[in-house]
């Protein structure tokens, strides 16, 4: 394995995808969570205009076409400037082209005084399994997949149906760094759509058009809970939803809109 998803290069803006960011898809294309959490990374780069710390309550990520395992060349910029709330893009480019674009919500992060009666007291999600998951499928032990330890609580990748898991990335983002909760979140986060499909992945063909997280808090720890339910209709569309934990309780939830449709051949 790899000892990180991307090494850097001599551009700060450019990045050489390892083989560990490899999606089940295609061995040649990556796994959308790599990509959104380097995103996420360039994101955090840019200076703020806020009025003291930030927090992110927003992700959203277009995907434009599939990120070839190779070199990808990322950039960020703020976009709207504020006192209390700012808007940050970013983009990826691989192989010539615009592959994924980011839009973020920052806002102010400081104590406002609320009330007790409108904090909800956070329900911690099940414990986490001591021993790592089992997989008996090739498919589901390379790249992204195996660069993650997973922990299913309910449910199973090699199963169809709603899951649960805790899950840790193995490896950095990026080699000789250590991963910010933000970038954790993101890495994991477009993983619903795999963890809860109902369609086998052989015959079918279900892929997120983007991915939408709201957080109302960064996670306190490396370990995250995802658990994710999919609804499909007929006419080729789905959404994926996943709630996102760490050990003290919810922190957000996740969603990608899924375009459904049958394998050629």
């Amino acid at each position: 394995m790899p000892d990180a998803f991307y090494q850097p290069t001599d551009d700060a803006g450019r990045f050489v995808a390892t083989g560990s960011t490899e999606g089940p898809w295609s061995s040649e294309l990556q796994h959308a969570g790599p990509p959104c959490a380097l995103l996420a990374r360039a994101v955090e780069q840019v200076p703020g205009s806020l009025e003291g710390p930030a927090q992110v309550a927003r992700l959203t990520v277009e995907i434009l076409g599939g990120v070839p395992v190779g070199e990808v060349t990322v950039r960020a910029s703020l976009a709207r400037p504020g006192r209390s709330v700012e808007l940050v893009e970013a983009d990826m480019h691989a192989a010539g082209r615009p592959v994924l674009r980011a839009r973020v919500w920052r806002v102010r992060s400081t104590p406002v005084g609320l009330p007790a009666e409108a904090l909800t007291a956070p329900v911690p999600p099940p414990p986490r399994p001591a021993t790592s998951s089992r997989f008996t499928e090739p498919r589901w032990q390379v790249g992204y997949l195996r660069a993650i330890d997973w922990r299913f609580v309910d449910g199973h990748f090699e199963r169809p149906g709603p899951a649960s898991a805790w899950a840790r990335q193995r490896i950095p983002l990026v080699a000789g760094e250590e991963p910010s909760p933000l970038q954790r979140v993101a890495l994991l986060a477009d993983s619903g759509n795999g963890l809860s499909r109902l369609l086998d992945m052989e015959q079918w063909w279900f892929i997120n058009t983007e991915l939408t997280v709201h957080l109302h808090r960064q996670p306190v720890d490396d370990w995250l809970h995802v658990q994710a339910h999919t609804v499909l209709d007929e006419h080729g569309s789905g959404l994926a939803r996943t709630v996102l934990s760490d050990v003290t309780g919810p922190l957000g939830q996740g969603a990608q809109a899924l375009m459904v449709g049958r394998r050629p051949g």
